[in-house]
């Protein structure tokens, strides 16, 4: 079937589902192979649960003469197609985002800020992949005025592939790190995937790039491009700086030279939140939001899902950032802590994944900073902290973290927990 015949199709829908056990009434359902499943098997199952069509691509699962099945070559390059005709007969303006280090919060403070002005669809949570970025194009309706389309990556070609199928007008890369080593190869291959968001915006006519001042690797590959500059050089389009960090973040900012001073006192955690709602209020006045709504719109923006949450427990103050971990991010949340001007201090750090050959040097420097920092009350979680050098005690996974706790809690401590997800030091944060 051909797209724009499938697009028709699309249109009567009421959504767009890749899932079997989650099929509204009237919804199109498409059939995704995973390395354990077969989409296709359960085609039958959402037309019985509500989906009104299934497309699939093996012809075994669908039936002669039953309108209900569509076959297609390959059901993702179908999604990816339809999700790019659809972007492509609606025009909305979109804005693409990528790094390696904060482009959800990013995101989501993005959205806070055009909220206060515009009708708006974003990326939910991280679905920020081949899947992700399309299924949310598809959620793009007219009324939506502005597009926020997240971008994840693991391996050369990844942003390529996605800006292709998402087309965006504007581009944000919050920062590039030290993650994902296994699937890039090197930090320059971060570089270089992260980049080619820029690559594409280059291209395309009447593009516009928002961009960190202070971070160098931004600028080294943002030649040709039009830019709009935020950071803590004066001048700037947009330019701040912090205030405060006990624990929660307060900056000032102001736009252009001469512009007003604004102070924001914001319930995020981390000094390394800084750039990111400097980029939301860049974009925000790119598109024309009032200063004192952004002030608004950042001051009551709280983080969930264990991004730099603050958490107050009968016995303790925890700092819970075990959603992701990688070198860059693990520096950053160490410094921070390190800065922040509270007693009792208490660190749970969890291994940081996929970082192939790097993955015993960059622990190394981890445990190395810790010292040079003077903790000493330290819990250190999975097989890469117990392989590097040091003195603090190491413990193999979240379930013997939890047995110590159980013996022995915590009373008057300020805990950061942090570590890549699976790792799980989430299940530790009840027993604190």
């Amino acid at each position: 079937m051909d797209i724009t015949t499938l697009y028709k199709i699309y249109l009567e829908c009421t959504s767009v589902t890749t899932d079997s056990r989650n099929c509204p009434e009237g919804s199109l359902f498409i059939a995704l192979k995973g390395d354990n499943f077969n989409g296709n098997a359960f085609a039958a199952k959402a037309l019985e649960s509500g989906s009104a069509y299934a497309v699939v691509d093996e012809a075994e699962h669908a039936p002669t003469g039953d309108s209900h099945y569509i076959l297609v070559d390959n059901c993702l390059h179908t999604l990816q197609q339809l999700a790019n005709y659809h972007r492509r007969q609606l025009g909305t303006r979109l804005i693409g985002i990528t790094g390696t280090n904060g482009k959800t919060t990013t995101k989501e403070l993005m959205a806070a800020v055009l909220l206060q002005k515009y009708n708006i669809l974003y990326t939910l949570g991280n679905l920020n992949n081949h899947i992700g970025v399309p299924l949310t194009l598809l959620r793009l309706k007219p009324e939506h005025e502005l597009g926020i389309i997240e971008m994840g990556a693991s391996h050369p070609g990844d942003i390529k592939e996605l800006v292709n199928i998402a087309e965006p007008d504007y581009g944000i890369i919050t920062n590039v790190g030290k993650a994902h080593l296994e699937g890039f190869g090197s930090f320059e291959g971060v570089i270089k995937t992260k980049g080619e968001l820029y690559d594409y915006l280059r291209e395309r006519k009447n593009s516009t790039v928002f961009i960190h001042h202070d971070n160098a690797f931004l600028k080294e590959i943002a030649g040709g491009l039009n830019l709009i500059s935020y950071g803590s050089e004066d001048g700037l389009y947009i330019s701040g700086h912090v205030t405060g960090n006990s624990p929660y973040l307060t900056f000032e900012w102001k736009a252009g030279k001469d512009g007003e001073n604004h102070e924001v006192k914001t319930q995020l955690i981390g000094e390394y939140n800084f750039p990111n709602a400097l980029a939301a209020i860049t974009i925000g006045r790119f598109f024309d939001v009032e200063p004192g709504k952004i002030d608004i719109a950042l001051a009551e923006y709280a983080p969930q899902n264990n991004r730099s949450q603050l958490k107050q427990t009968a016995d303790n103050t925890l700092i819970i950032d075990a959603y992701n971990a990688n070198p860059t991010s693990m520096q950053a949340s160490i410094s921070n802590f390190r800065n922040m001007e509270v007693e009792n201090k208490m660190l749970i750090l969890g291994d940081m994944r996929e970082l192939g050959k790097d993955g015993p040097e960059e622990h190394q420097k981890i445990a190395d900073f810790l010292t040079e920092c003077g903790f000493k009350d330290v819990m250190l979680v999975g097989d890469q902290f117990a392989a590097a050098k040091h003195n603090f005690p190491t413990y193999p996974d979240a379930p013997a973290v939890i047995e110590v706790l159980q013996k022995s809690k915590p009373h008057g401590k300020t805990i950061l927990i942090k570590g890549s997800n699976g790792i799980k030091l989430s299940t530790v944060i009840d027993y604190l």
